[in-house]
């Protein structure tokens, strides 16, 4: 029994640090991707590249994965065995395929009546970076790099932050200040643009609602579930809305205010248009830039 138990403890370990490895491959990806997922070019070059250039387009691709891997990657424990590579490789390439899929159908951008030699392209040109940034995930963004080397300077420095009485209140505001950094650096380079324009005259109320849940989702997946930063480390903020789903919400508002800001200081938005506009165009560039407010968060 006690054998038994132990091998169901086992498998039950191998599938959660594989679904976190998963889910640090596709926010990497994601950190990575997103702004070219709000790039009309890419959708047009890709809606044009014939079958044999997607085909060399995923083989390159595979082949820079496939090196970064072996120096980089996306797991906590890396393989140096050549197979696991080439495994780890076709997994993160699936993933960027996956991801990309899902965001180009969320955006209206590909659907049941686009030609599947369009969709193809569009999806095989715009995974290129979700799969480099799922490589490159461990090393740039993992909170572990620096743990081991700096965890009695983090030590020293919390006690010195409690002996100091930091409040609650600065804990937050230095949460949202991380997110809105983060938040206005995506959308600062998307706001100025056609594509939420572009976007928003094929957007529907459900694919709104649909956006809105993806970014919650893919925001709490990067800061909480991904380990780029621990969830002990998280935790030790005291801010006001330290709980995860509260702090998912909390911070998703002020991405959204990031992003209706940007919207209107290049006045892609004005006080005289009408409040549905706002709404749509706010929640489309909120979903780049709830992922730049992760993003902001984990480097805190």
């Amino acid at each position: 029994m006690a054998k038994r138990a132990q091998k169901k403890h086992h498998r039950s370990n191998s599938w959660s640090n594989e679904f976190d490895d998963i889910i640090r491959g596709a926010s990497g990806g994601f950190l990575f991707g997103i702004p070219l997922l709000y790039t009309m070019e890419v959708w047009w070059i890709g809606s044009q590249i014939s079958p044999p250039i997607m085909l060399g387009i995923l083989a390159i691709t595979f082949v820079v994965v496939f090196l970064l891997n072996r120096t980089e990657g996306f797991r906590k424990t890396q393989s140096q065995q050549f197979l696991d590579t080439l495994m780890d490789s076709v997994e993160l390439l699936a993933i960027g395929i996956i991801c990309t899929t899902l965001i180009l159908i969320l955006l209206g951008e590909i659907h049941l009546g686009t030609p599947w030699n369009e969709a193809l392209g569009k999806i095989i040109l715009e995974s290129v970076p979700f799969s480099l940034g799922g490589a490159l995930a461990r090393t740039l963004l993992s909170g572990d790099r620096w743990s081991s080397s700096n965890n009695q300077d983090a030590r020293n420095q919390e006690g010195r932050k409690n002996r100091a009485g930091k409040s609650n209140l600065n804990e937050t505001l230095a949460d949202i200040g991380a997110t809105l950094i983060g938040a206005m650096i995506i959308a600062f380079n998307i706001a100025p643009t056609d594509e939420i324009p572009m976007l928003d005259a094929s957007v529907s109320p459900p694919l709104l609602l649909t956006i809105i849940a993806a970014s919650l989702l893919i925001s709490y997946g990067i800061v909480f579930q991904a380990g780029f930063t621990t969830q002990k480390k998280r935790r030790q903020q005291q801010g006001i809305f330290q709980r995860p789903i509260s702090e998912t919400v909390a911070s998703y508002l002020v991405s959204l205010f990031a992003a209706a800001f940007m919207l209107l200081f290049f006045s892609r938005l004005t006080f005289n248009d009408p409040w549905t506009l706002w709404l749509n165009y706010t929640i489309l560039l909120g979903l780049p830039a709830s992922i730049g407010g992760a993003a902001g968060r984990i480097a805190l």
